[in-house]
């Protein structure tokens, strides 16, 4: 399978590896976002990273990504301005983010779940769109 092909497949799993996540048609966005549900619900907790070219670009996809599954609002480590491309890494244990600058990165979302009685459901997925919960 080529890089391309692999980056258009609908499963989650095409994802990985992908520096930045790629576009979805909207076929490609519902098979993940059902198959990311079902992974999700198998998890006790979970992580979330963004890579986004700006402080609110990264702030709305992690409010859209909080809204969409129902998770309480993470609170920001720091009320310190963050200027140019960020990453943010959220925890749902401690409740909080940090915003870093960063440059050199792709864009996209990471999530990540966690799961103590579960350890064979815990995952890393994405890189998915950082308007795939918008």
């Amino acid at each position: 399978m080529n890089a391309s092909s692999s980056a258009t497949s609908s499963d989650l799993t095409s994802l990985m590896g992908l520096r930045s996540a790629p576009s979805l048609d909207a076929a490609q966005r519902l098979a993940q976002g059902q198959e990311l549900k079902q992974r999700l619900a198998a998890c006790d907790w979970f992580t979330i990273g963004v890579m986004a070219p700006s402080a609110q670009a990264a702030l709305t996809a992690l409010r859209a990504c909080e809204a969409a599954q129902g998770w309480s609002p993470l609170q920001g480590e720091s009320e310190e301005l963050v200027e140019g491309p960020v990453f943010l890494k959220g925890n749902q244990r401690t409740g909080r983010f940090l915003l870093r600058a960063e440059s050199g990165l792709g864009e996209g979302l990471l999530i990540g779940g966690q799961s103590d009685s579960h350890p064979e459901a815990t995952g890393t997925w994405g890189p998915l769109p950082l308007d795939f919960f918008g």
